[in-house]
Formats: structure tokens, C-alpha cells, sequence
């Protein structure tokens, strides 16, 4: 298929930036580059824009990597948590891709970040945390702590034979301990010790009272 050259009106990943020249097909050009205002055609007249062209790529680059120096400040600070299922053993199913780190950036901070620049030379595997290499622009470069988390409940323990029973087993009640005598306080700060009083015995009725025979009586009446 036939190729054409044309001007690049804005940057367009993996092809060039404002005011590159580069050979497309033409169907590529005409149907999607013209129609989006992407590109321009090399002619005489668009050439004299290239010095426009240039000054407005040199504006926004700049102003991307003062945009990503900041963003690598703020991201080199934070804790990104991912969760992942794993089996009683604590082992993953499956792995951390550098997809999922940016659907997690995005809902925990609000973070819209290109997969591409989240750099893993393999998937993280194992649970704790992991720092990762974050290539944010050529010039910047910056790391994200990333802590994958278990999504999976602990299984509930549970008990043995032997403590059942135990905690099954009925108390016993201690029998109480006998008083112990305590001290008394006395005169001159000394304290005598005071033991228990011992149970009195029950007093008995008192006897009878005895009646004089009559004969006694009459005798003392007349005395």
C-alpha cells in the first residue's frame, strides 16, 4: 500500500510529536490523521508552520515533566494496596499485573496513570510489599510502594478433644481456710492478737426457790 509523508500537528504515542515528519499509509493519513486535525500534508505552505509547531511541542513537554516531577513527589509517598485471593497455605492465585496497580491508583487517589509507565520486570507473586518502578516521563522516574494483601478470610480455628473436655469439667469448690488470728490495737502503737472467742455454754434455769413448811411462816409472823 502506498505510503505518504506528513506533518504531525500533535504528539501521538509511538509515532511522533508536533512537527515530525513521518511516512504513513495514505488510507491511515486521509481517513483518521486529516480527519482528527492530527496531521498536516507536506506542501510549501504548511512548512513555514513548522516553527509554530515546534514552540507549541516545546511548551507542553515542558509543561509535562514539571506535571510529573510533582506527581513523583506525591507517589513516592504513598502505599497502594492490592488484594488478592490465596489459598490456606497464604499462597496467590495468580499474580499482580501492572494493570491492576493502576485500576488501584486510580481508586484510592484519584490517580489516572498509564499502564505502561508502572514498570515490573515479572508480576508480583507473593503477598507483603513490593516497591515498583514508575517511569513517568523520560527524565522522571520515581518508586510506588505496592502492599498486596490477602482477600481471602482465615479459617477459623478450631479446638481439640482434650480442651473440650476441660472446659467441660465441673469445679470443685475450695473449702474456706480457717480465720487466722488478727491483732487487736492497743495502747502505745503495739497490737495483741485477738483470736476467736470460743462459743459459751448455754446457762441453765435457776432452782427453784424452796417454801418455808407453815409452822416457819407462823413462828415469824408472831416474832
Amino acid at each position: 500500500m502506498a505510503k505518504t509523508e506528513v506533518i504531525l500537528t500533535h504528539n501521538i504515542v509511538g509515532l511522533g510529536g508536533e512537527s515530525d515528519h513521518v511516512k504513513v499509509e495514505a488510507g491511515y493519513a486521509r481517513n483518521y490523521l486529516y480527519q482528527q486535525r492530527l496531521a498536516i500534508p507536506v506542501t510549501a505552505a504548511n512548512k513555514r508552520r513548522i516553527e509554530v509547531l515546534k514552540q507549541r511541542r516545546g511548551d507542553r513537554e515542558s509543561h509535562e515533566l514539571n506535571t510529573m516531577t510533582e506527581l513523583s513527589k506525591s507517589l513516592s509517598k504513598l502505599v497502594c494496596v492490592v488484594s488478592a485471593k490465596t489459598g490456606e497455605d497464604g499462597k496467590m492465585f495468580g499474580a499482580v499485573t501492572n494493570g491492576m496497580i493502576a485500576d488501584q491508583l486510580k481508586t484510592q487517589f484519584d490517580v489516572s496513570l498509564d499502564k505502561r509507565k508502572i514498570h515490573l520486570d515479572h508480576p508480583i507473586r507473593a503477598l507483603g510489599e513490593h516497591e515498583v518502578q514508575l517511569r513517568l516521563h523520560q527524565d522522571v522516574t520515581t518508586t510506588l510502594k505496592v502492599r498486596v494483601e490477602s482477600s481471602t478470610p482465615l479459617p477459623i480455628p478450631v479446638a481439640s478433644p482434650a480442651a473440650e473436655a476441660r472446659r467441660e469439667e465441673p469445679r470443685t469448690e475450695k473449702r474456706g481456710r480457717r480465720p487466722e488470728a488478727t491483732a487487736a490495737p492497743v495502747e502505745g502503737g503495739e497490737r495483741k492478737p485477738r483470736f476467736p472467742k470460743a462459743e459459751r455454754p448455754a446457762r441453765s434455769d435457776k432452782p427453784a426457790r424452796r417454801e418455808k413448811p407453815a409452822g416457819e411462816q407462823k413462828s415469824d409472823s408472831t416474832a
